[in-house]
This record gives C-alpha cells, sequence and structure tokens, in this order.
C-alpha cells in the first residue's frame, strides 16, 4: 500500500513537471512609444521569470522558468527602439533564455499578466530610455547588473515604418504676450491593449486615434488654439500618465476619446462623462497624501504650489481647485454632447459622472467622450468610415469652442479677442454639480442674487445636480 501510494506520487509529481514545462512562448509582439519601448511575450500558461542587465555590450536577459520558445524571433521589425536583436536558447531542463541586444542603455520593468477577452497569459517587458517620471503602478522588476557572456546568434534585424508625425499647428504669430489654448487630446488604450472589440475584430484603440488625429487637425486650423496628442501612435501609456503628459504640455482641457461596448448589440449612442463626486473626494485626499506631489499640483490654474501650505491651507486650495475643475468638465461636457446630438445618437441627454483615472486631475478640466458603442454593428460600421470621424471631431470641436469663447483663460489669444470684443461674449452657461448653492455660484461670478434669480426664473434657491443655469452677461466681464 505504502508502495502503491509512493507511485502515485511520484506519478503526480511528474505530471506536476511535465504541465510546467509544457508552457510555451508563442507569440512575440513590439511597440515602440516616445520613452519606452514593450516587448509582449504571448505564453500558453503562467509562468515564472527573471530579468537582469549586462554590460560591455549592453544587454538584457530573460530567464523564463520552464518555458520552450514556439515562434520564431527573426520577423520582428526593431526600427526606432533600442533593441538592436533578439535571440533564444533552450537552457534545458531550466526554461528558456531570452537575450535582447541594445544600441543603448535602458531601464527595464518587467511583469505578467493573466488572460484577457483578447490576450491568454502574457510576459510584458518595458524599456524605457530612461527613469520613468510615472512608473507605472506594477511590481519592480528585479535588476542585477552582472558580465555573464550569452553565445547564442543573432537575428538580422528588420526595419520598422515609425508611427505617423502628430498634425502641426499653423504658425500664425498671435499678438505679444499672448498664448494659445491648449487642449490635450488622449486615444484611448493603444499597444498591448486594443480597448473593446467590435464586429469583424474592429479594435477600439485604432478607432479612437483616428478620431483624435482628426480632432488634432481641426483644433489646430483654429487660430489660439492648439491640441496635442497624449498618444501619438499606437503603443500604451499608463492611465495616470496620461494626465500627466497633459499637464506638463500646459493643457487647459483634457479630452479622453473612446468607443464604448455593452453586452448587447443593440446598444448604441454617444455619452460625455465628467468625474464623479466620490471619484474627486478620494483624489483630492490621494493628493493631500502624497506630500511629493504637492509641488505640482495646481499648475493648470495660476501656477499655484502646495508645498509650502500647511495641510489645512493646501486641503482648502485643492477642494477649491477640484471645485472649479470639475465645474468646468460639466459645462464644456455639456456643450459637447449637444453637439454631438446634432450628427448621432446619444446614450444619455446629459453629462454623466464616473471615477474615470484618466478624470481626475484636479487642475484640468477633463471629459471622456464616448464616440459610440463599437460593439453596435451598425455603429462600429460608422465609426471606421472617415466622414463620420470627421462629423465627430467636429463636434467635439465645436463643444470646446464654444466653452473657451465663453470661458477663455486670462493671457490666451481668445481672451484677448473677447475683451477687445472682436468675438462676442455670448451666453455664459454654468451646469450645477454636488454641494454647490446657488450662492456659492453668484459669488463665483460675481453677480447678485436676485439678479441670478431673474435671468433663470427660479422660484427658490434650490437647485438640482446637471441643472444649467444662465450666467447674467452683465457679469462676464468680472469672471476670469
Amino acid at each position: 500500500m505504502r508502495a502503491w501510494a509512493a507511485g502515485v506520487g511520484l506519478l503526480l509529481a511528474a505530471l506536476a513537471v511535465d504541465a510546467w514545462a509544457a508552457v510555451e512562448v508563442r507569440g512575440v509582439r513590439l511597440w515602440r512609444a516616445p520613452d519606452n519601448t514593450r516587448l509582449v511575450f504571448d505564453l500558453s500558461g503562467q509562468v515564472q521569470h527573471s530579468v537582469f542587465t549586462l554590460t560591455a555590450p549592453d544587454r538584457i536577459v530573460i530567464d523564463v522558468n520552464g518555458a520552450q520558445l514556439r515562434t520564431p524571433l527573426d520577423r520582428l521589425a526593431f526600427g526606432d527602439t533600442p533593441i538592436s536583436g533578439l535571440r533564444a536558447a533552450q537552457r534545458t531542463p531550466d526554461g528558456l533564455r531570452l537575450v535582447l541586444d541594445l544600441s543603448k542603455s535602458v531601464v527595464p520593468k518587467s511583469f505578467t499578466l493573466a488572460p484577457n477577452q483578447q490576450y491568454g497569459h502574457r510576459l510584458v517587458l518595458d524599456l524605457y530610455d530612461q527613469v520613468p517620471s510615472v512608473a507605472p503602478e506594477l511590481p519592480p522588476t528585479r535588476v542585477v547588473s552582472r558580465p555573464v557572456p550569452v553565445p547564442v546568434p543573432v537575428p538580422a534585424p528588420i526595419p520598422v515604418v515609425s508611427s505617423p508625425k502628430s498634425a502641426a499647428k499653423a504658425t500664425t504669430p498671435l499678438p505679444r504676450g499672448k498664448r494659445d489654448i491648449v487642449v490635450a487630446i488622449d486615444a484611448g488604450h493603444g499597444g498591448e491593449d486594443p480597448g473593446a472589440i467590435g464586429p469583424q475584430g474592429v479594435q477600439e484603440k485604432s478607432v479612437v486615434l483616428a478620431i483624435a488625429r482628426e480632432l488634432q487637425q481641426q483644433v489646430n486650423a483654429e487660430k489660439g488654439f492648439r491640441a496635442e496628442l497624449v498618444r501619438a501612435g499606437d503603443y500604451f501609456i499608463p492611465l495616470r500618465e496620461r494626465t500627466e503628459i497633459a499637464r506638463k504640455k500646459g493643457a487647459d482641457l483634457f479630452v479622453s476619446i473612446h468607443a464604448d461596448a455593452a453586452p448587447r448589440s443593440s446598444a448604441f449612442g454617444a455619452s460625455v462623462y465628467a468625474l464623479s463626486d466620490r471619484g474627486a473626494t478620494s483624489e483630492t485626499a490621494r493628493w493631500l497624501a502624497d506630500s511629493e506631489n504637492r509641488s505640482d499640483l495646481i499648475g493648470g490654474v495660476g501656477s499655484v504650489s502646495l508645498e509650502d501650505k500647511d495641510r489645512m491651507l493646501a486641503g482648502v486650495l485643492l477642494d477649491l481647485s477640484m471645485t472649479a475643475s470639475l465645474s468646468s468638465s460639466l459645462n464644456v461636457g455639456q456643450k459637447v454632447l449637444s453637439n454631438m446630438g446634432r450628427i448621432t445618437s446619444l446614450h444619455k441627454e446629459r453629462v454623466e459622472q464616473a471615477g474615470f483615472m484618466v478624470l481626475k486631475s484636479p487642475d484640468i478640466p477633463s471629459i471622456l467622450v464616448e464616440t459610440g458603442f463599437i460593439s453596435n454593428p451598425d455603429e462600429s460600421d460608422k465609426l471606421q468610415t472617415r466622414s463620420h470621424q470627421q462629423a465627430l471631431a467636429r463636434s467635439i470641436h465645436g463643444g470646446v469652442r464654444q466653452f473657451f469663447q465663453q470661458n477663455p483663460p486670462p493671457g490666451t489669444y481668445i481672451a484677448w479677442l473677447r475683451d477687445s470684443g472682436k468675438i462676442a461674449r455670448g451666453r455664459q452657461e454654468h451646469v450645477v454639480s454636488s454641494g454647490e448653492t446657488l450662492a456659492l455660484i453668484a459669488e463665483r461670478y460675481q453677480v447678485g442674487m436676485a439678479e441670478l434669480r431673474g435671468a433663470n426664473r427660479l422660484r427658490s434657491d434650490e437647485l438640482k445636480i446637471g441643472q444649467v443655469l444662465d450666467i447674467p452677461a452683465a457679469s462676464l466681464a468680472a469672471q476670469p
């Protein structure tokens, strides 16, 4: 009996070893971003791995325990990446060793990903040209430098076509001391993250990048505005890093473009989102808890630093900044949604609110535009056409223009036009957000309570979230 049990134990152990050794590397994919290169290895199962660097010459070694290579490596196009070659050696029974030959030193970060609807198990290696300013929220890779020779043949690299350049801004000179209004356009997903998948395999990341590029061209064609793409090609950017990129570009507005998906293919219509009140509360708490970030916190609304303020004052300033940002987000979002409703069906008539990570900037008004349901066959077909992409971009651009003509940031060309009487001040609106009272809104726009009530035919001071108020024209000159 004991012998039988021992035999069964040995058999199970052998099966376990065989199962572990059966993990295969079935594919390799590569993306180049402005500041990093991402390699993704598609696996048949979960693995353990380690990464270390070598010098003279620069190399990176990836040891994948119990894995076997089942895909060619000579089809990768390294082009403008720091990788000059990729080679492999089977280190039976220890597993697989992959070696990246480098043309310059990089900072590697590696991690594994569980299966999703699009891919199975994956091993991801990010090669940063420099130490990333906003590190991905992932476990760090243990990197050890040691001079280990790896005598494996190197395949010849194949050139890769670079990502298209961002649309250039027309160089029409502005009056001295006046600047452009900067709109950061974020095409959702990218690279390893395809986003939603529509009928016939159309990927959200490709559709929204095309719309983002079209919107950039339209914005850049208008004097006084400049559009900056957060993602200019097919590569992945961590969510929190997207808002950091916008902040570094001096953005006055952040617009994230997506194409929704739903379990039911019949779902249809465009939507616009702003940050939820719960999301705003959690984000202000996170910022206050992270003292290292305070110096950069509200640079988008007057370059006010919080690093020299005590916690209570910093909290007050941060709440004011977040409240103003959220109010502006709801305002511009409603204008964009109204314009989109003229060229496509709407999923909801009002701006929705959610805790999306890309909307959590306390100093930059931010909206997320769902251009339609890519899971709906009809909308998926429309989203892929150039004419519909142009129409969507025009509607977003129109809403953004209306908002900034009524609310131009100080020192901008558009503010100068408005103050000079060269553009009509127009009808100013305010979208009520949670916690706002009529008195607070009147104080913000420097208008009397009675005047505000009269302009909106209010019978009481009670307001509803999402309610749109007209701001009397006489008060607009006082609004910064």
